[in-house]
């Protein structure tokens, strides 16, 4: 007799639950075995007296073979994975009971159960045979899971089942009978399953659920990953010096950049100040030369001794034995063809023959490429020149660029600098990324929720707002090519224990001296309102060009071609610098500014004595480059080596005679304004000696004395040195030293060999620059250390522990990049000082000069454009950034991403995840066939709350949430045990870094932690409490993508409003949870 089971109306379990007596014996042939099977018909398994089970495609056995196809092995995967649940006993695993059903289970097999596997491709029918006080079979029966006994659907249109009496069944069990003693084609696995299945119970490792997360979430970057785009470590670059002397941090930036470049060709390392991206990029640079490959750093000048340290065969060279060879030119010099740059001669370089490029401060090439000039005469500006000698020449040009801030207030900045490394053409970039959008969308639109996001009021205008607004492409573009970690990052998820942590930040000392302690002296503000007065016609003679002569000074000279400015438009811009530099120089010191007015009235009587003596032809003037700081000397849209020149004939001399001596008499009587103020009387360098004073008698760390002195110009350098330092080494016996780039090192300290950079700096920080291996035969040090700029990027000094601006920098980044020289991670100072010298007036009435913020703008949108158009309101919002920084930098130090307005791209990378997966998988196999569901209890810390962090998975694939989501088709929520959100899936690299936080370097079980989760959830068996969670979890998924919809819709950003719906928890699927307690 035979009966029949839809699995619907009836179904095979409830037979089952009828037909399995105590003591039956049952036989078992199935593809698959899922405990929640069991869990269904326990009360009768329990009790039954063995069951045989058969897996009726190879299953659970130990040797693999040697590789098997992907295609096979795939689907057994899924076959052995069955055992945790089926894809339809979802609602089953959502319960979170699974690890008390695998205890009984386990118990139940080890008493009850054997499992054979079928070892050969042979096919296999699948039944189930009962023998008992009924004897009865059932077929056919795929896999013993609930959805073949009829309690879930499943994905079949029909399921029927047939039964068999004793009599038409008695064949089925003679065959298996048969082939159950078959040991050449049936193998046992029960101590396979029963492993297995212990995986799911037993407690596990909270690192071993942490790469469990990054197994399922970036295991297609195992399978993409090929040896091509991966260090190849037989260079032997991991046994340089170079790399020997990194952090970890250092060396994951280091690996995760090589793995760009061989990739997309380029990457942007934008990690904060203090974290040491020169020597990162010196281990890049090691590595390809390694390879034999070809490297050019660009840099600005003023950082040419910094790099030129490590190349040099001396032995202040920390890593003179790894012998890098690398060339060093300025940004300057694309736009030169002839000259000498460190023994280079430009006029025969081979720009197009680097293989990989390094352009330190690459910002300085964030506006882009422009071509200026008339048509007879157009030039390209350095960013075009870098693209087209550089990069798009010669051989194929890998860039890596250095900044501690790629992003001022527009995307494009990046997406400028981007461009670099693929050669600006966007196919190049759209081909290897793995976006649905071109490059050109996807900054198109990521401005375009910028600039909504700028819109709103203050309290709603959070960093969290505007990255749920960002795409996920966007992400992936960030993710694919930058690195940008900040100091909060590395000490909170490295471990920072061996190499010690950043400083402490005392609050900054803010000092505004008077400009001097004479009575009724000049002050600052009525000397800048004598300034205004000045027309500085010196450096405008075009200006008084005879209209009927114009037409010959209309192309300039060779400097004006070079610039690509007119002759009276160059002029305007020189003066305006020089009028600019003439403010900066009198906040910095009285004799900077007195040298100024010096040299400026040595020019106009020079000029006038021409004109009075009829001399045929005037020289136009250049900005002296004494008188301007190191980033000025830089701007060659002002700066040349030939004059150009003027006939005087076809001058109105007789007028511009007149503005000279106008000029020559204001500038008299402000300089015999400021003759009587001595050093003696000198507020601001008296300040300076009194800080002085108490710093060496009340150090702020135990004996250390140091002090690192920050000035913008040579002269207010040399003139503290010529004052101080005699005085400091009489009194106190301490030496003092100078160096910047215009004159040479010098110091109170006597060697037998001549004072250079490199020696000052490491006798100044002798612990960081390993003065003991360097110069072991001196015994004494360097205490007082005065510099410019030439200084304030890309030095470790951080021995010393208080450091002084002795004049403000206008750029509030410049002062934080200033303090990084000392804030550094590993100091071993237990706290660090700021002090900043402000002029003696309110911040307000420094910012607003309008002259002077007019002037610099101007001068800033000459250079990059090569117009003269009035200053933007962009830009004049940014001034009203700088000043709010500055306010802020008056009552603490803040770091450049803190400064950022928004646009940050600071911590946003999961590169390093990627990396930690890789470095587990050379060590751990199988990582595949764990099972989902699996949870670690966790301590809480200070970056992560008491609550529970679930990781799910979309089950329809081909829906990314508002394509925002960079993990997708994984899902992480973070909950506090009262269901609230600590961090929602909008923001996955915040969720790893707490995952990783919490459980890196834990590679055993929390054993007491388990014990009260056991407790509290009677050994697995009462988790509503976490299944109620995991609900809120899905539905936290949910809210915030109406939330993220209307957001977008409202902003005008595409979205998928209102379509494709995602309902509720039967969507996704639980990978495994951390408890954290």
């Amino acid at each position: 007799m035979q009966e029949f089971f839809d699995n619907i109306n009836y179904k095979v379990i409830d037979d089952l639950k009828v037909s399995i007596s105590e003591g039956s014996r049952l036989s078992i042939a199935a593809a698959t075995f899922s405990i929640y099977a069991f869990q269904e018909l326990k009360e009768q398994l329990l009790n039954i007296e063995e069951l045989r089970f058969i897996f009726t495609e190879p299953s659970f056995l130990q040797e693999k073979g040697k590789l098997e196809r992907r295609q096979f092995y795939i689907p057994r995967i899924d076959r052995e994975r069955t055992l945790y649940g089926s894809p339809f006993e979802l609602k089953l695993r959502n319960r979170l009971t699974q690890k008390a059903i695998a205890t009984e289970c386990a118990e139940w097999i080890k008493d009850k159960v054997t499992f054979k596997s079928n070892v050969t491709d042979d096919k296999m029918n699948g039944y189930l045979h009962v023998r008992g006080k009924e004897e009865c079979a059932y077929l056919p029966i795929n896999g013993f899971t609930t959805t073949d006994l009829g309690c879930e659907k499943g994905n079949n249109i029909l399921n029927f089942v047939t039964k068999l009496d004793a009599a038409n069944s008695k064949a089925l069990l003679q065959s298996f009978d048969e082939i159950w003693n078959d040991s050449k084609r049936f193998s046992d696995v029960t101590e396979q399953v029963a492993e297995s299945i212990s995986n799911i119970y037993k407690e596990n490792a909270p690192e071993f659920v942490y790469f469990i997360t990054l197994y399922n979430i970036f295991h297609e970057f195992l399978e993409d990953i090929s040896d091509d785009v991966l260090p190849n470590e037989a260079t032997g670059f991991k046994s340089s010096q170079i790399w020997n002397k990194l952090y970890d941090f250092q060396k994951d930036a280091a690996l995760a950049i090589i793995n760009k470049l061989e990739k997309y060709n380029g990457c942007i390392l934008a990690d904060s100040v203090g974290l040491g991206k020169t020597f990162t990029a010196l281990s890049v640079i090691k590595y390809y030369e390694g390879r034999n490959k070809s490297v050019l750093v660009l840099c600005p000048k003023k950082l040419n001794d910094n790099w030129i340290t490590y190349k040099s065969n001396y032995v202040n060279n920390p890593i003179a034995k790894d012998r890098l060879r690398y060339d060093i030119l300025y940004h300057s010099d694309l736009s030169r063809n002839k000259g000498y740059t460190n023994g280079l001669d430009l006029s025969h370089i081979n720009w197009g023959n680097y293989d990989l490029v390094v352009i330190d401060e690459s910002h300085n090439f964030r506006n882009g490429g422009k071509i200026y000039g008339d048509e007879d005469n157009k030039k390209e500006n350095r960013y075009l020149q870098l693209m087209n000698k550089v990069i798009k020449a010669g051989v194929k040009t890998k860039v890596l660029m250095l900044s501690a801030t790629p992003v001022n207030n527009r995307f494009n900045d990046l997406k400028n600098q981007l461009q670099l490394a693929y050669e600006g053409e966007v196919e190049n970039m759209d081909r290897i990324l793995n976006t649905e959008s071109s490059i050109e969308d996807i900054f198109r639109q990521a401005q375009k929720a910028y600039n909504v996001w700028s819109k709103l009021p203050q309290e709603e205008r959070t960093t969290e707002r505007l990255l749920g607004m960002l795409s996920f492409d966007f992400f992936e573009v960030l993710d694919s090519v930058t690195i940008a970690r900040s100091r909060k990052h590395i000490e909170a998820y490295y471990d920072t224990s061996t190499i010690g942590r950043f400083p402490t930040r005392l609050t900054p000392i803010s000092r505004r001296p008077s400009l001097t302690d004479l009575p009724c002296a000049i002050n600052y503000n009525e000397i800048f309102g004598q300034l205004q007065k000045l027309n500085l016609a010196i450096y405008t003679p075009s200006v008084f060009i005879l209209p009927s002569k114009a037409y010959k000074y209309n192309h300039g000279g060779d400097n004006d071609a070079k610039s690509g400015l007119s002759l009276e438009g160059r002029e305007m811009g020189i003066r305006r610098l020089m009028s600019i530099n003439m403010l900066k120089r009198l906040e910095s010191s009285v004799n900077s500014f007195r040298l100024t007015l010096e040299r400026v009235q040595n020019l106009i009587q020079d000029t006038i004595n021409r004109i009075d003596n009829h001399e045929s032809e005037i020289d136009v003037q250049e900005a002296n480059s004494y008188d301007l700081d190191i980033e000025d000397q830089e701007n060659e849209a002002f700066i040349g080596t030939r004059k150009n020149r003027i006939a005087l004939e076809d001058l109105d001399y007789i007028s511009w005679r007149k503005y000279l001596k106008d000029d020559l008499d204001e500038l008299e009587l402000t300089r015999l304004m400021l003759l009587d103020i001595t050093p003696e009387h000198d507020s601001k360098l008296q300040q300076l000696i009194s800080d002085l004073r108490g710093k060496f008698e009340h150090p702020i760390n135990k004996s250390n004395r140091k002090v690192l002195i920050f000035t913008a110009f040579s002269d207010t350098a040399l003139y503290l040195y010529n004052n101080l330092a005699g005085r400091i080494k009489d009194r106190y016996g301490l030496n003092v030293a100078i160096v910047t780039g215009d004159i040479e090192a010098r110091s109170t300290l006597k060697t037998n060999e001549k004072m250079d950079f490199n020696k000052v700096l490491t006798l100044f920080s002798p612990m960081s620059k390993e003065k003991n291996i360097i110069y072991p035969e001196i015994n004494e040090g360097i205490d007082v250390l005065i510099a410019t700029d030439c200084i304030s990027e890309g030095q470790n000094l951080q021995d010393c522990d208080y450091l002084i601006n002795y004049d403000i920098h206008w750029n509030p980044v410049r002062i934080i990049q200033r303090f990084g020289r000392i804030d550094r991670i590993g100091s071993p100072n237990e706290v660090i000082q700021l002090v900043n010298y402000w002029p003696d007036m309110t911040l307000d009435e420094y910012i607003d000069l309008k002259g002077r913020v007019e002037a610099r703008m101007k001068v800033s949108v000459m250079t990059s454009t090569g117009d003269d158009n009035p200053i933007s309101p962009e830009e004049k919002g940014d001034l009203e950034y700088r000043k709010a920084q500055l306010k802020k930098l008056q009552e603490e130090v803040v770091d450049i991403e803190d400064m950022s307005n928004g646009v940050s791209i600071m911590d946003l990378g999961l590169n390093e995840f990627r990396l930690d997966l890789l470095e587990y998988m050379h060590t751990h196999e199988n990582a595949e066939l764990t099972p989902f569901g699996l949870h670690a209890v966790v301590s809480s810390n200070k970056y992560a709350e008491p609550g529970v962090i679930f990781v799910l998975k979309n089950r329809n694939n081909g829906v990314n949430i508002d394509k925002k989501n960079r993990l997708h088709p994984f899902y992480m929520v973070y909950l506090r045990y009262d269901g609230s959100v600590v961090v929602n899936y909008l923001s996955p690299k915040d969720l790893l870094d707490r995952f990783r936080s919490l459980c890196k370097g834990k590679s055993k079980p929390e054993t007491e932690l388990c014990k009260e989760f056991n407790k509290e959830t009677r050994n697995g068996f009462k988790m509503e409490r976490y299944s109620k969670l995991l609900g809120d979890a899905v539905g936290s998924i949910i809210n915030v993508k109406e939330e993220s919809d209307i957001d977008s819709f409202l902003s005008g950003v595409q979205s998928e409003l209102f379509t494709k719906e995602i309902t509720g928890i039967d969507n996704f699927e639980l990978i495994c949870f951390l408890v954290v307690r």
